[in-house]
């Protein structure tokens, strides 16, 4: 299989799907969604097909309360005596988290992390597709890297116009992240997943960003073993 694309080339790309708006729910309770979603697959793949909040809770250290309340925002409940239904409240997961439709998006920035994100094929189960990257690097433009194209960073806006892209992924230089921020929102951009070590703004308010500072999450792993030790 050839793997040079014509530099700049922007065709032999499916049109994606619109996103769903946001809607507002507790985040800690959004972000146990997918620990929830894995402990039902391992229980659907054992044959489990009802199970009780008590039992959730008991396996993943939470509180039985704290089970009800995280699963009620998919809006399915627990049956009396039998507890939830393990395959309808996958589902109610997939849809809640919108993991049933594909979302494309980009990411700036091929370098390790870049690289490595990339690589990781489990996004899909999560509905996300990086459909293009984008670089400055003349050695890695017009290449496939981890089967995904890489286009001149200059030719971002126009791919995100065109393709209608609403996700972007930043994983470039902590003094290029808030220029590459801007020009996704300037191409329309509706959310930005920030691994970039620094903090960056956007001036349009509807813009949602998420901020994955590595450092400051080892920072709490390495107090933590000092507290242990």
């Amino acid at each position: 299989m050839n793997n040079e694309y014509p530099r700049g080339s922007l065709k032999g790309f499916p049109e994606p799907k619109e996103l769903s708006e946001p809607k507002g729910f507790p985040e800690p309770s959004v972000r146990r969604l997918p620990i929830y979603y894995h402990y039902l697959q391992q229980a659907k793949e054992s044959g489990t097909e009802f199970i009780s909040g008590n039992q959730i809770a008991a396996d993943l250290d939470l509180s039985p309360v704290q089970v009800r309340k995280d699963l009620e925002i998919t809006e399915v409940g627990g049956k009396p005596k039998v507890g939830y239904e393990v395959i309808s409240l996958l589902k109610a997961i997939e849809v809640f988290l919108g993991w049933n439709e594909i979302s494309p998006a980009v990411l700036a920035g091929v370098g390790h992390l870049g690289n490595a994100i990339l690589g990781y094929n489990g996004f899909k189960e999560y509905g996300l597709n990086i459909a293009a990257a984008f670089d400055d690097d003349f050695s890695k433009i017009g290449k496939l890297i981890r089967g995904k194209p890489v286009y001149s960073s200059d030719a971002m806006e126009q791919y995100v116009r065109e393709h209608k892209i609403e996700i972007g992924i930043v994983t470039v230089p902590a003094q290029s992240a808030q220029s590459v921020a801007d020009t996704m929102v300037k191409a329309g951009i509706k959310a930005i997943w920030n691994f970039a070590p620094v903090k960056i703004t956007v001036q349009n308010s509807k813009v949602l960003i998420q901020h994955e500072n590595l450092a400051s999450s080892f920072a709490v792993l390495s107090k933590k073993i000092k507290e242990n030790k």
